[in-house]
Order: C-alpha cells, then sequence, then structure tokens
C-alpha cells in the first residue's frame, strides 16, 4: 500500500482558506482513488471529498460542496483540498486515504480505504 502524510493544517479565520497536501509513496499513487475525511471532537470521521485515479471524476459533501475542491497532481504524488469560505464548523482533524482501485469507482465508506495518513488539525476561529 501506498504511504500518505498530510500537511497544511492550522489555525484559520472564520471566512478564510487553506490548502492541504497528502504527499504519496510506496507506490504508483496513479493506481489508487483517493479522499480527504475529516473527524470533529465527539464526531464520527465522514468522507467529504473523493477523487479517482485520474482526477477527472470528484465527489463532494453536502456540506463542503462549493466551498472545497479536491485535485491531484500525479506527476508529484500527491492530493490537495483546497478550503476556502472555511466556518466554525469545519474544525475538524483531516484525513487522507487511498486505495487501490482499477477502475474510475469513488468509494465513499472509511473501510474501502487500507493506506490513511497521520492526520492534521484545522482549527477555523469564529
Amino acid at each position: 500500500q501506498v504511504q500518505l502524510v498530510e500537511s497544511g493544517g492550522g489555525l484559520v479565520q472564520a471566512g478564510g482558506s487553506l490548502r492541504l497536501s497528502c504527499a504519496a509513496s510506496g507506490r504508483t499513487f496513479s493506481s489508487y482513488a483517493a479522499a480527504w475525511f475529516r473527524q470533529a471532537p465527539g464526531k464520527e470521521r465522514d468522507v467529504i471529498a473523493r477523487i479517482n485515479w485520474s482526477g477527472d471524476s470528484t465527489l463532494y459533501a453536502d456540506s463542503v460542496k462549493g466551498r472545497f475542491t479536491i485535485s491531484r497532481d500525479n506527476a508529484k504524488n500527491t492530493m490537495y483540498l483546497q478550503m476556502n469560505s472555511l466556518k466554525a464548523e469545519d474544525t475538524a482533524v483531516y484525513y487522507c486515504a487511498a486505495t487501490y482501485i482499477e477502475s474510475s469507482r469513488l468509494p465513499g465508506s472509511e473501510y474501502e480505504y487500507r493506506s490513511w495518513g497521520q492526520g492534521t488539525q484545522v482549527t477555523v476561529s469564529s
């Protein structure tokens, strides 16, 4: 499986922006579907954005649609999450995840993802 490392989290004011990065190593990242999850204190970990192996298919949770953009650069083995118009309710630990898949399917369950990053904290102050 591929190894993943997130970066880019931090503290930002409401209305601001952050870009998270997820660097992959160990395998050919372009063979993997990938996703961003987040987990707020006391809540379950939820998928918020998904992207297929080539980057031409994406899905978003309603809570982030229109504000967040998932993308990937397979030449750099990196996935990104551009987060704009941040709200206090976006405060959470953000995780990137990936799974080897021989199609353009976009798994939505965390149980389908075999590789996980360590998580990065995003705190939005109101």
